[in-house]
């Protein structure tokens, strides 16, 4: 093997290896998720931050980093951690009914890699491809709510799924990407990963 090929070679490897930064802020942002699961705002349908720390996770640290976050949070909850909102975990928390919504965020966090790894990061790509993996987050959530749902208490049509899952929160989660968006303008040029 050449000298050119080990270093292409060692490059490589280095560039998929997750440094000791990049794990304390893995660590720093799955606590942030979790604190965020427990912040419950009170309104009309009350509703919690999570998915604000969705979006500024994978604002500030990126599709790949911020999709490990993800995963890991996750991971917690569904070990028994209580992570989720309620001080929520464990199978039961992450398997019932609304368990979707947060299994969805795992496509929230893909699709985010996905399309800014293929188009860039600038804004109008980040916001798209956060709306696309929300979208997403809804629709998985409101198949496996109407699934689980059905299996208990009988068949339950697309919109009174969608009027009790997701419109009463469409406005709190778009001013939550806005916060995220604007948050992220002010923090970014702080987080320095490599």
């Amino acid at each position: 093997m050449t000298q050119s090929m080990k270093e292409t070679s060692s490059n490589k490897n280095a560039s998929n290896k997750i440094s000791t930064t990049q794990l304390v802020y893995a660590a720093l942002f799955t606590a942030i998720l979790a604190i965020c699961s427990w912040i419950s705002i009170p309104s009309a349908v009350p509703f919690t931050m999570q998915t604000f720390a969705v979006f500024i996770t994978l604002s500030l640290l990126g599709g790949k980093l911020g999709s490990l976050v993800i995963f890991v949070y996750i991971l917690l909850g569904d070990i028994g951690v209580p992570v989720f909102s309620g001080f929520k975990g464990g199978p039961g928390a992450l398997f019932g009914t609304t368990g979707g919504y947060i299994l969805g965020f795992i496509l929230t966090a893909l699709v985010y890699w996905m399309i800014t790894a293929l188009c860039g990061n600038k804004l109008y790509i980040r916001i798209t491809a956060l709306l696309l993996g929300l979208t997403l987050c809804y629709a998985f959530g409101t198949i496996w709510f109407m699934y689980l749902y059905a299996a208990v208490n009988g068949p339950v049509s697309v919109m009174t799924a969608l009027g009790w899952c997701v419109f009463p929160y469409l406005i709190p989660d778009f001013i939550k990407l806005a916060l995220a968006l604007f948050l992220r303008g002010r923090l970014y040029r702080y987080i320095h990963l490599s």
